[in-house]
């Protein structure tokens, strides 16, 4: 069997969009079950409680989770207030306490899914479990090691299996905590479109703003559902208090969400699949404009401090020779390079004009 073809109907379970939400990590007893009590009473289409048991962080010595304790605390919530519940495993020993535990759905983590090793180890621990696993990409673009860690889970018989789109790691930090990447994320979704794909705005978003909209584009491509973390009290968080929302913010967001009529969703999905690529595009095409700003800006104070002309004919030769082979060579139109071009030069020249004359 290979992963095109797994018959995922096991997700049809819950109502669509499959919702995902709790704290980032277990706290307290207390915290858990206020979030879960509140989740609840707003009514809001949640099946599924989440919280993090371990914490994988960045640097040592800050907070990496209450451990297995926190366990126990997921199973009050399930028992008092009727939730499935959901947790991240990170090795063998996480699989057999969460299993032990009897945790309902299971993921595997961004830095746990760019490692094949630790991969194939949780994969091992899990073999045969009738338990969901979702994997969520891992931190690097890299749609291999995403499949391939789906391959080692099948590879032990695994077979009720869905993905988490969290966004990828950049180097130049952008308005988002993890870029997006959505061509990545939605060439998964068209090479295996069985598998269920969830979103993960908080970790993409990385504060509360903009979590909606990145939930509303993924439903719009046709993701089944999104992991929102939610806290009864967010800014007192010991982890990732800046995009945690409260329970009653979550259900605002999800009775805004629009759901997709299935009739519909032909044209209107592979529509809104394109156009959330061209979205994409265009912001990695600002965020390249911005940085190039920043050099010319970085050119000016030189020319400024050793007094040389702004224009250099010269230097503008070369551009607009590599444009037209750049031109010729992607079969675009050689007029509307140029056009482009020119626009990015000028403004050049207007920003270094604004370091000559301290604007």
């Amino acid at each position: 069997m290979n992963l095109k073809d797994l018959n995922n109907d096991w997700i049809n379970e819950f109502s669509e969009p499959l919702m995902i939400a709790g704290p980032c990590s277990a706290e307290s007893e207390a915290q858990m079950l206020e979030t879960a009590k509140r989740i609840k009473e707003t009514n809001a289409q949640v099946p599924i409680f989440r919280a993090g048991i371990w914490k994988p962080r960045t640097k040592p010595n800050g907070f990496e989770g209450v451990g297995v304790i926190g366990l126990n605390w997921l199973k009050k919530v399930k028992e008092e207030y009727g939730f499935k519940t959901a947790t991240e495993v990170a090795n063998a020993h996480h699989v057999f306490a969460a299993l032990e535990a009897d945790v309902d759905i299971l993921w595997i983590g961004a830095r746990s899914t760019v490692n094949p090793f630790t991969v194939q180890e949780i994969a091992m621990a899990l073999r045969g479990t009738d338990k969901p696993v979702f994997v969520k990409n891992p931190v690097n673009p890299d749609l291999a090691l995403w499949i391939g860690a789906l391959e080692r889970l099948l590879g032990q018989d695994i077979k009720k299996l869905g993905v988490i789109h969290r966004g990828f790691s950049t180097y130049q930090k952008t308005k988002y905590r993890n870029n997006p990447n959505w061509q990545i994320a939605l060439d998964f979704k068209s090479q295996f479109p069985n598998i269920p794909m969830l979103i993960d705005p908080s970790h993409i978003c990385g504060n509360r703003t903009g979590l909606a909209d990145i939930t509303q584009e993924a439903l719009n491509v046709g993701y089944q559902g999104a992991i929102i973390e939610t806290h009864c009290n967010p800014d007192e968080a010991w982890s990732d208090a800046a995009q945690q929302i409260t329970p009653e913010v979550l259900a605002e967001l999800i009775g805004n969400l629009k759901i997709r009529n299935a009739g519909l969703a032909g044209f209107d999905e592979e529509m809104g699949r394109h156009r959330t690529l061209i979205s994409d595009i265009d912001f990695q095409l600002i965020e390249l404009l911005s940085q190039r700003m920043k050099i010319s800006g970085k050119i000016g104070k030189l020319k400024k401090e050793n007094d040389i002309a702004i224009f250099q004919p010269e230097r503008w030769k070369v551009i607009t020779e590599y444009a037209v082979q750049k031109a010729k060579e992607t079969g675009m139109s050689q007029e509307f390079i140029e056009k482009v071009f020119k626009a990015i030069h000028e403004e050049s020249i207007e920003v270094q004009n604004s370091i000559m004359i301290d604007r």
